[in-house]
């Protein structure tokens, strides 16, 4: 599930912890990264969790209309068919998901006021109101009625505020968990262990991102001492502090992974300087690193093989 420019952001943010914090050890960094890691796959469990939960209330909300003392034709009509259909029980009755949930005791991080607030929400919205008018009991009528839940909680302030108190990088992998959950939604009902598609993978966390940390912690006297003849004008502590770990990290790449072309390397690290760095930051290590790479290959510096010759 997690992409080269998630793992490149996870590194950065504890490049910066540790550039801030001069106390924090390398193997506690290293325990942040994996942290880091780890939540990523635990907000996208949580919010299947979630929507099941939500699904599941309108057992709650049929008994409540049924007790009224003088119940209308509405709340006659009306069913638990969001919770009691074949997509959503595919979920509920899945015993490798339950088993994550549980190992990793997530059930704990959802509350029954959020829950009710998310229903209650979504409960107003014409999407469910036809739904329950609807009487197409297909698979796709189901799937898309969850789809349409998921994008609510897509769209919810509550429902943002409550992952973000829970995950401190729900915001910066938001799209992923988004991405993910709609590829799971749409092909309900689940099977097997459905979930393990989007478990961070050893290539992507430990191939790439640890080594990245590692080699960029480790080197990052030498990799100034590169640096620092490419700014020419500019003094190197001059130079703010997330551009300088960005100029850091896209050097060890470009010398340390021969399998990723320098075009994606330069693209990966312009694009999150938009995202995370000053409005000038894009064009600065664009330059930059235009330059140490024209240098670094005439030296014999960046050798690439394999995929890493493809120019993207």
């Amino acid at each position: 599930m997690l992409s080269r420019r998630n793992i490149r952001i996870k590194v950065m943010q504890v490049l910066y912890a540790m550039s801030r914090d001069k106390e924090l050890t390398f193997r506690q960094a290293m325990l942040l990264y994996n942290n880091s890691i780890r939540q990523s796959f635990e907000m996208y469990l949580f919010s299947v969790l979630q929507l099941v939960r939500v699904a599941e209330y309108a057992k709650i909300d049929y008994a409540s209309k049924l007790a009224k003392h003088r119940p209308t034709d509405e709340d006659k009509a009306f069913r638990p068919k969001l919770y009691e259909n074949e997509i959503v029980r595919s979920i509920v009755d899945n015993k490798g998901f339950k088993s994550q949930i549980a190992a990793r005791k997530i059930a704990e991080k959802l509350t029954d006021d959020d829950t009710r607030y998310l229903y209650n929400e979504f409960a107003k919205n014409e999407e469910y109101v036809e739904f329950l008018a609807n009487k197409d009991d297909s698979a796709d009528t189901y799937r898309q009625i969850i789809l349409n839940l998921f994008k609510h909680f897509n769209g919810s302030e509550h429902f943002n505020e409550m992952v973000e108190d829970r995950y401190f990088s729900w915001y910066d992998d938001k799209s992923l968990i988004v991405g993910a959950m709609k590829k799971t939604l749409k092909a309900l009902p689940a099977e097997g262990d459905f979930y393990e598609e989007y478990e961070p993978t050893d290539e992507t966390v430990r191939e790439f991102g640890e080594i990245l940390l590692e080699k960029v912690n480790t080197d990052t006297a030498s990799l100034l001492q590169i640096i620092e003849p490419a700014l020419k004008n500019w003094d190197a502590e001059r130079v703010a502090v997330m551009d300088m770990i960005l100029l850091k990290m896209a050097l060890c790449e470009l010398m340390t992974f021969p399998s990723i072309p320098t075009k994606v390397t330069l693209n990966e690290y312009v694009e999150i300087s938009k995202q995370y760095s000053t409005d000038k930051s894009k064009d600065f290590i664009n330059g930059i690193l235009d330059r140490l790479m024209k240098k670094l290959e005439k030296e014999g510096k960046i050798v690439k093989e394999g995929r890493g010759l493809i120019e993207e």
